[in-house]
């Protein structure tokens, strides 16, 4: 069973999620490494998970046209931003 961990970008459809994975490529030549990030849909039962939440998904039949994704457990709840006002 493959897992991967990311992060939610919405959650507005009903029981579903987008999944935003990065992973760390290098460049052949340079050898630079450089981030890529591939989104995933995912079934999320009972839409449990909000934007910005760190999830691990795991590979499952076809649920739908996209979804092959479903979400295994939240990681850690999203961190709140402060923001500054003058």
């Amino acid at each position: 069973m493959r897992t991967k961990t990311g992060t939610v970008t919405s959650n507005k459809m009903k029981d579903t999620i987008t999944v935003a994975v990065v992973t760390y490529k290098s460049h052949p030549k340079y050898k630079k490494r450089y981030m890529v990030s591939k989104k995933f849909y995912a079934h999320n039962p009972g839409n449990t998970c909000n934007i910005g939440d760190t999830v691990t998904i795991y590979e499952t039949r076809p649920i739908s046209k996209l979804k092959r994704w479903t979400t295994e457990k939240k990681s850690t709840e999203k961190k709140e931003t402060v923001s500054e006002t003058n």
